[in-house]
């Protein structure tokens, strides 16, 4: 699957796990420490929840949870098919994308909570969009998957077996760019507070307009 893909699906990789890791780490150094970018661990406290917290923390991992997947519902609606082809909506699931961080900036900025409502469903969006064109092998909002992949291609190589470096190499650029998303964040955040979440949204609203602007060209 990864062959198939064109080159410049690393450069797009790298740019959405940098947003992914930037929106993450605003979420975790903001007010609940709240991680928005995947749901392993906040399902883990949803279930905690139900015994040692309070009703409002309950509410508030469900809706991280069910933004996800609003966001990712949403992708599946507006993209079709598993191919990467030129004329899809990949740039209308990245116009929303920006419109869900701009929301958050709101939300965030006068100490609501639903704020990472928005956020996590922003983050759904995008995974689907890359889970979508890639057949589930590039994951841009979390890096468990990535590792674990990464890890298998290695001991499989140490085995013998011939080294796919493309999707190695796709591999190592996501996960550096998740991190680089993290620090990049919280050096805005530090200077900036929520205002900083301007930076992935007029990001994700660049890429759309790039690729609109590309496909009305070479339609």
């Amino acid at each position: 699957m990864i062959s198939k893909l064109p080159k410049w699906v690393e450069f797009g990789a790298f740019i959405l796990a940098l947003v992914a890791g930037f929106v993450n780490a605003i979420g975790l150094l903001s007010f609940e420490h709240q991680s928005v970018s995947h749901l392993s661990g906040t399902a883990t406290l949803l279930g905690t929840s139900f015994l040692s917290a309070s009703l409002h923390s309950t509410i508030h991992l469900l809706g991280i949870l069910l933004s996800f997947l609003f966001g990712s519902t949403l992708a599946g609606f507006l993209l079709h098919g598993s191919t990467l082809k030129l004329g899809r909506h990949y740039d209308t699931v990245l116009f929303l994308e920006s419109v869900l961080l701009l929301i958050t900036v709101w939300f965030l900025s006068v100490g609501s909570f639903y704020g990472h409502f928005f956020a996590s469903a922003a983050c759904g969006l995008q995974n689907a969009l890359a889970t979508t064109y890639s057949g589930a092998v590039i994951r841009t909002t979390h890096v468990t998957g990535i590792f674990t992949d990464l890890g298998i291609m290695l001991g499989e190589f140490i085995k013998g077996d011939t080294l796919d470096k493309r999707k190695a190499k796709l591999f190592f650029t996501i996960i550096i760019g998740f991190i680089l998303g993290g620090t990049l964040g919280t050096l805005l955040y530090t200077k900036y507070q929520f205002v900083a979440l301007l930076f992935p949204a007029c990001i994700c609203l660049f890429i759309a307009l790039v690729y609109r602007m590309y496909s009305i060209t070479h339609r």
